[in-house]
């Protein structure tokens, strides 16, 4: 996502950082059953044969911040099968154009589409992967997330990737309209192993992902495309559509990313996937979370007891909720006791999340 945005850690209020945060409403984040395919999927942005055929296309996209619908719709289709996780985007555009071809060059210059997975879900060591319809490909590998102090590996590369785009219309040609275009993209497990011997294929189990989708209005100079600039020769800002909202303009805010289930059963159009109690706690956490590092970034000093980090009760499905803050000699956790399974959740200072 966009480096000019995700170096900053923004919070968009009138009044201070703190009430700003204490405002702060919960997004449902979307879900989605990726199912088991047994099918061979050929990687070449056809999406209307095979297993795709099966399977139902997620919600449309939205605005990053969940406020206004799209100028084009998107939407994804997800399944999976022992060595792959596939995605299949479809993405309605009048003008498909692109002119970046070296890869891991900063992809969302172009338009472009975009994949988060953080496997962990503890917000720490995730992965990007931008391409544009040229099909040039940004992978990389982040730390943690950009509010906290991360380091970037951009020449991390997803070792067997596949992908291919399909142009409905002809790109990078100004004469005509086009209809979108749709990108295929298998990611082999293997690029997420932490360890030879990781056994990492979760079955049956669920990851944090979210698609972000980047698109510029745009100019013709010289019978090309490119990014359009106001009357001051200014790049006008670019419009960030998320398959589930964000609330903020930075896609670097893992703990609200998207829930995908990869289900062992095989291909079928039904969603059934519930949120689990205790990541509706995780939510509550990382709100005190923001509310804790907003307070720092406007006074330089941390809150130092729960009571004044809290100013109304934390209800989950009418259970209360009432976390702890520890304050140590390496920085403060924000913790809860799970009424719903007695685990012990943390949001340590540095962001990352601990269930145990």
């Amino acid at each position: 996502m966009k480096l000019k945005v995700t170096f900053l850690w923004l919070l968009s209020c009138s009044i201070s950082a703190l009430s700003c945060a204490q405002e702060e409403t919960t997004t449902i984040p979307e879900t989605y059953t990726a199912y088991k395919t047994s099918e061979t999927i050929t990687i070449d942005g056809e999406f209307n044969e095979g297993a795709w055929s099966k399977v139902a296309w997620s919600n449309p996209f939205i605005d990053i911040e969940g406020k206004k619908q799209p100028k084009y719709k998107t939407e994804v289709k997800m399944l999976w099968d022992d060595t792959y996780f596939y995605v299949l985007a479809k993405m309605d555009e009048p003008h498909v154009w692109g002119d970046i071809t070296k890869r891991d060059a900063i992809i969302f210059h172009n338009n472009d589409f975009e994949i988060f997975v953080d496997p962990t879900g503890d917000t720490h060591n995730y992965y990007e992967l931008e391409i544009n319809a040229l099909n040039t490909a940004w992978d990389l590998f982040v730390s943690k997330p950009y509010r906290n102090n991360n380091v970037v590996l951009n020449d991390w590369n997803i070792t067997g990737l596949k992908s291919a785009v399909k142009v409905n219309g002809t790109i990078n040609n100004p004469n005509d309209i086009d209809k979108g275009w749709v990108l295929e993209i298998a990611i082999p497990w293997a690029a997420y192993k932490t360890g030879y011997f990781h056994k990492n294929v979760p079955t049956d189990q669920f990851w944090r992902v979210n698609f972000s989708r980047v698109n510029w209005d745009h100019q013709i100079t010289n019978g090309k495309y490119e990014r359009k600039k106001d009357a001051n020769g200014k790049l006008l800002h670019e419009y960030n559509w998320v398959w589930s909202p964000m609330g903020v303009i930075n896609m670097h805010e893992p703990e609200k990313w998207a829930y995908v289930l990869f289900s062992s059963e095989a291909p079928k159009r039904e969603n059934t996937f519930t949120i689990p109690q205790d990541d509706k706690l995780k939510w509550e956490l990382y709100k005190l979370y923001r509310i804790q590092t907003a307070h720092f970034k406007k006074n330089q000093t941390y809150f130092t007891s729960i009571e004044d980090l809290t100013t109304s009760e934390i209800k989950i499905d009418k259970k209360l909720i009432t976390p702890t803050l520890e304050m140590h000699s390496t920085g403060w956790n924000i913790s809860v006791k799970s009424p719903f399974t007695n685990k012990v959740l943390t949001v340590t200072e540095d962001g990352k999340f601990i269930s145990k």
